[in-house]
């Protein structure tokens, strides 16, 4: 006869490996508190937990510590909000391309150093268009591209947003991007434009893949997953394999440093991490900009 599996008490629907340590009753990412041991689920915590319930009588005062995501983030009342507003501003971007057309295309893509014939001058990051690192991690064409995108954005991002907080998925997710920009600008065709958010949707999966291990979840469904991405990223053509990479290694190294940072050192680590994937990103720039302009 097989386990029965074992389930979130505030989210049925979700399995999970982890327990409260004070009344023991199941908890996904979403409602784990970390705690000076183990975590917590969000009525102990606050003190609520009834006794009936399997939880302790002698509570926390209501007003004891605020609730901590995994990361050491603030718990929040909506934890797909920055979710939301990324998918938000994906498709007013993909909207706004659709309605203007191939200039503002033109405009936001990532090119290193190419001629434009609409404007007649050379344009691209190593001619100091910087923003185009940034721009073109929310800007597609294709129904289906941004489609995907979404969807996987959707899947991926509300989980981590729930498990790391808000500013550190914020964090997570602007240095996946720039990761997969770096990386295509270095070792790509200085001429060849790229687009989209599959680096920083790279860069999630990456972080989901730390976040499931440290869980001591079963890491057979998101290895596959990033299997298959990776499968089809280096078979099918026309995508930019050099984002996918430069996204997943980056995403990777921060959700690394963000989860396993040791309680005492939180803040250090974190930002120390966070601090080193930024340089690794700059020094890629600025070495393809030398060789281009140089």
């Amino acid at each position: 006869m097989e386990d029965q599996a074992v389930c979130c008490y505030r989210h049925p629907q979700r399995e999970t490996g982890i327990s409260c340590t004070r009344c023991e009753r199941p908890i996904c990412p979403e409602c784990m508190i970390s705690a000076s041991v183990g975590f917590q689920c969000p009525e102990c915590v606050s003190g609520r937990a009834s006794v009936g319930s399997g939880a302790s009588a002698a509570g926390p005062p209501p007003r004891a510590a605020q609730p901590r995501t995994l990361a050491g983030g603030t718990m929040a009342s909506d934890p797909r909000l920055i979710t939301k507003i990324l998918v938000a501003i994906n498709i007013a971007v993909w909207l706004a391309a659709l309605s203007v057309g191939d200039r503002l295309v033109n405009d936001l893509d990532l090119v290193g150093r190419a001629y434009d014939p609409g404007t007649v001058q050379i344009v691209g990051v190593a001619e100091g268009q910087w923003w185009r690192l940034v721009t073109s991690v929310f800007l597609h064409q294709q129904l289906m591209h941004i489609a995907f995108n979404m969807l996987s954005l959707w899947w991926i991002g509300g989980p981590l947003e729930a498990a790391l907080g808000r500013v550190r998925f914020i964090v997570l997710y602007a240095l996946s991007g720039l990761g997969g920009s770096a990386l295509s600008y270095l070792l790509a065709a200085q001429n060849q434009p790229s687009l989209g958010a599959s680096g920083a949707i790279f860069g999630l999966l990456g972080a989901t893949a730390v976040l499931m291990r440290r869980l001591n979840y079963d890491m057979r469904p998101v290895i596959a997953l990033l299997a298959l991405n990776l499968l089809f990223t280096f078979t099918w053509s026309g995508i930019a394999w050099q984002a996918h990479v430069g996204g997943l290694v980056a995403g990777t190294v921060v959700a690394y440093g963000m989860v396993h940072a040791p309680r005492e050192k939180r803040a250090l680590v974190q930002r120390g991490t966070c601090v080193l994937v930024l340089l690794a990103i700059v020094a890629m720039v600025w070495i393809r900009t030398v060789q281009l302009t140089g």
